[in-house]
């Protein structure tokens, strides 16, 4: 006869799953107050207690630790020897684990309660269980939420039992059952702080926690000065993730995300590159014979915005780096090393925060990116700029148009290309072989795009003419592209894709444009 161990705090539905497992032929077994629910609804049930042999103890803190009932979750039903002991030792099989843990969030989350309170709202047994079932899920089933009870019964009554797909994903929820359990209790530790009269909770007072991830260091502060906020590194990971802070101020969380979007950039190139960021969109790149006039490029290409700017290189900054950075003020740069003769310069900027990634491959090593929505997290694989990586043109590139872009133009557009894939869509960006001269960043149309892109060099000696253009996403109208035009691009690259990419290729025609597509588009929200 088969066995279920049943053991909630959430008892919605536990009543029903009950009769639904009796009526099948499974004997109950429960603990506390599960077991009374279970038995006022004149269903039988075994209690723990009369299993082990030994009560529940220590007002409930000891009650399911005990090798009866974990022997008889762990025990693999194809290995002779799991079930010989189980047999010497009197251990019963359990084939199926329905168990919530105790309602620790709930508790965290009322600022009433005492830090005492709270430790006694964290499961022990509880966990535990959970987790030997779902280690176990080819033989036992293990159930942390009512919402899979009725998929349990149906799957029960299969002519041959839950299908292992089913038991797998019952693994993994359950997993994540006690991954964020375990999260949430982190958390609200952080807000506990140990003082001689005892333990003292401030609600909201803790940084984020993350299961799985160590935490480097406490930040500033988020993005505004009211937020709290962590800097967290994943195991065995590369880039920020093992990066040193070589001088400085505190960083906050804002100039991280800064920092970041330098390194992208500059990660698109082999050879020595710059980019000066600001709210994470570049306000200029460049390359350059060295990093130090790949900078000088980068910063003079909207030197207004550069002020107060974050600066990524991917050359170890050298003494002609570190002075020509010292001559502005930066906020924070981000760089592989910093060579000897270099730190002195640097160190002048006592302010300046100095960050060190260590050599990183194109892309920074990171396969996964994860961000947070509300009340969830979103991950998806790292964008790659790939039909860059090798010289333009090549057989992945289209050109649409009746005039094919000049030598001098296919290596703007290959540099415009790696640039736009890092600004925030909607953008439009206008660049030479080796620099940025205007930027239309995160505007609701490419139309705008342009036009901020225009706006910026308004005021100075800059030049569009005889520019090329890049848009990370295809133009849905002619409008777009009569605005390139406009501003005195000769050539555009975009992916393409659009309905109306006819009537958009045949305006380039009518305006003389060379325009390529990519067939890859590079949204960045």
């Amino acid at each position: 006869m088969p066995r279920a161990l049943l053991s909630v705090s959430d008892k919605t539905g536990i009543v029903e799953l009950g009769r639904g497992l009796a009526r099948r032929g499974f004997t109950l077994i429960s603990t506390g107050g599960t077991a009374r629910e279970l038995s006022a609804a004149g269903l039988a049930v075994m209690n723990v207690s009369d299993l082990t042999g030994v009560p529940e103890m220590m007002d409930g803190r000891v009650k399911t630790l005990h090798p009866k009932l974990h022997g008889g979750i762990l025990a693999q039903r194809s290995s002779p020897d799991h079930l010989a002991s189980a047999a010497e030792h009197g251990i019963g099989l359990i084939d199926l684990v329905v168990v919530n843990l105790y309602p620790f969030a709930k508790a965290a989350a009322d600022p009433a309660s005492s830090v005492s309170r709270l430790i006694e709202e964290i499961d022990i047994g509880g966990p535990s269980l959970v987790r030997g079932a779902a280690k176990n899920f080819e033989d036992v089933l293990v159930v942390v939420s009512p919402a899979d009870y009725d998929a349990v019964l149906a799957e029960l009554d299969r002519p041959t039992g839950p299908t292992r797909a089913f038991r797998l994903e019952l693994a993994r929820k359950a997993f994540a059952h006690t991954g964020s359990y375990d999260l949430t209790i982190a958390a609200t530790l952080e807000e506990v702080t140990a003082t001689s009269d005892g333990l003292v909770r401030t609600p909201g007072a803790g940084t984020p926690a993350l299961p799985g991830l160590r935490k480097v260091r406490d930040l500033r502060y988020g993005e505004n000065p009211h937020q709290r906020a962590a800097w967290y590194a994943a195991p065995g990971t590369v880039g920020f993730g093992a990066a040193a802070v070589r001088q400085g101020r505190e960083l906050s969380y804002t100039n991280l995300l800064d920092l970041d979007a330098a390194a992208r950039i500059v990660l698109e190139f082999p050879e020595p590159a710059a980019a000066v960021i600001k709210h994470t969109n570049p306000c200029g790149v460049a390359t350059g014979p060295t990093a130090a006039e790949a900078y000088v490029r980068a910063r003079e290409a909207d030197a207004l915005s550069a002020y107060g700017g974050i600066v990524g290189v991917n050359r170890p900054i050298d003494a002609a780096t570190a002075t020509a950075i010292a001559s502005t003020f930066i906020e924070a740069v981000v760089a592989p090393s910093i060579e000897e003769d270099a730190l002195p310069i640097l160190a002048k900027k006592a302010a300046m925060r100095v960050v060190t990634t260590g050599t990183l491959a194109h892309g920074g090593g990171s396969e996964q990116e994860l961000r947070s929505i509300l009340g969830a997290v979103l991950v998806q694989t790292a964008d790659r700029v790939e039909e860059a990586a090798e010289p333009w043109p090549h057989a992945d590139l289209r050109v649409v148009t009746r005039r094919q872009p000049t030598a001098d133009e296919w290596t703007a557009l290959r540099f415009a290309w790696r640039v736009a894939a890092h600004v925030k869509s909607n953008a439009v960006i206008f660049t030479t072989m080796d620099r940025t001269l205007a930027i239309g960043a995160g505007q609701m149309s490419r139309v705008d795009a342009v036009r901020v892109a225009r706006l910026k060099v308004a005021d100075g000696n800059v030049s569009l003419a005889g520019s090329v253009a890049a848009s990370d996403a295809f133009f849905p109208f002619r409008d777009g592209l009569d605005a390139v035009a406009a501003a005195g691009a000769t050539a555009v690259v975009q992916p393409g894709g659009s309905n109306r990419d006819a009537e958009v290729i045949a305006a380039a025609d009518e305006l003389g444009l060379a325009m390529v597509f990519t067939g890859r588009r590079h949204f960045r929200h």
